[in-house]
């Protein structure tokens, strides 16, 4: 009795392998996506390279990309805490309500809520990533986006 239901199992193994093996032949047949992507012809020279590619989202629905706009910008309501030390504004004195640009060369400024700018060398890019959000909307000018800031 304990033979039969080892040879059951070892039967059911290997169909299970057999049809395992008919599916990898049937997959190897197949041409691979990759290479119907490769085999596309190039656009013609009259025609946009925009209209070969059919899942690519139209022009006024694409985010514009890092080197498209001249930086972005964020509100950093709490006191600006550097190597222990809390921020202030040179001109005013201000520590908190702090307006934070990463500017398109990484170079970060701060802006207080009197206007006063001024070049952080302590903080860059990366800073600014982590402790960013994702960009939820575009400005076409820097007052529309202080204004939208609440600034």
């Amino acid at each position: 009795m304990f033979f039969r239901r080892r040879a059951r199992a070892d039967r059911e193994f290997r169909e299970a392998q057999r049809e395992g093996f008919a599916l990898l032949q049937q997959l190897a047949q197949e041409p691979s996506p990759f290479e119907t992507v490769q085999a596309e012809a190039p656009a013609p020279d009259g025609l946009d390279s925009e209209a070969v590619v059919s899942d690519y989202l139209p022009v006024e629905l694409r985010a514009p990309s890092r080197q498209d706009v001249d930086g972005f910008m964020m509100r950093w309501d709490q006191p600006l805490v550097i190597d222990e030390e809390v921020r202030t504004c040179p001109q005013c004195g201000a520590y908190r309500d702090w307006i934070v640009f990463c500017m398109r060369d990484d170079s970060v400024w701060l802006r207080c809520r009197a206007g006063h700018e001024t070049k952080e060398s302590s903080l860059d890019a990366a800073w600014y990533n982590r402790n960013s959000g994702p960009v939820d909307r575009y400005h076409p000018t820097l007052e529309e986006g202080l204004r939208h800031l609440g600034h």
